[in-house]
């Protein structure tokens, strides 16, 4: 009787540093099988749920990408950085400390919905065949077209000391850096993510997922078994 062809997907804990290619490399080498690859990149700066497939559940991580994504993080106003999160240094824009709750809840707002977002410079989206953050890396501009995304909720959960904590709840394609500028854009102080943390891809949940480590060992141990 011959064995269905293997397929598996694992939702991970993305530690922080490590880029989602990082993850998906040592499943890769944790299962010694090729087709392995993860459904939504997260940045070396984030952390939270990643989906990583192997085998033939590689054909569904289209089908996993497409599904909302929910988001907790920081954002710091009065600053901002080239690439808006903490991968470059950070530069003073304007004294922030004129900011009221109200207005930050406002700027959310004209963020909430549909909406047209411009992606970071430093991103991974292709422009004429090349990776736009090697562009940026190499000093080079590169015309960057909005999209539309979708922001189905924006909720401010604290504003405190020039910093906003969030939630948000959107589409694919939606890259939260972006939010991060628009919204520092519309209050006319600059803004920048501070820390990212996915919790929920559709119906899955970081809650649910493994450490990194922890899943490696679970692995190797398996494959240990099924090779004695």
């Amino acid at each position: 009787m011959q064995e269905e062809p293997y397929g598996e997907f694992f939702l991970v804990n993305k530690p922080l540093e490590w880029t989602s290619f990082d993850a998906v490399k040592k499943i890769r080498n944790a299962l010694k099988i090729k087709k392995v690859g993860h459904a939504g990149t997260l940045d070396p700066l984030a952390t939270g749920l990643l989906i990583v497939c192997a085998g033939r559940m590689t054909k569904q991580i289209d089908k996993f990408m497409g599904l909302e994504k929910e988001y907790t993080g920081t954002f710091k106003i009065g600053e901002t950085t080239e690439s808006f999160d903490l991968e470059k240094p950070v530069q003073f824009v304007a004294d922030p400390s004129h900011i009221t709750q109200e207005q930050v809840e406002k700027a959310i707002k004209n963020l909430t919905g549909e909406i047209q977002q411009i992606p970071p410079m430093h991103s991974a989206i292709k422009v004429d065949g090349k990776r736009v953050y090697e562009s940026a890396r190499a000093a080079k501009s590169v015309k960057m077209e909005p999209r539309t995304v979708f922001v189905r909720e924006f909720e401010l959960v604290q504003f405190k000391d020039h910093e906003i904590s969030f939630r948000i709840s959107c589409s694919k394609g939606t890259y939260i850096r972006s939010l991060a500028r628009d919204l520092g854009e519309i209050l006319g102080v600059g803004a920048y993510m501070s820390s990212l943390c996915r919790t929920r891809i559709g119906s899955y949940l970081l809650s649910d997922a493994k450490e990194l480590p922890e899943l490696i060992e679970e692995l190797k141990a398996r494959n240990t078994h099924e090779n004695i």
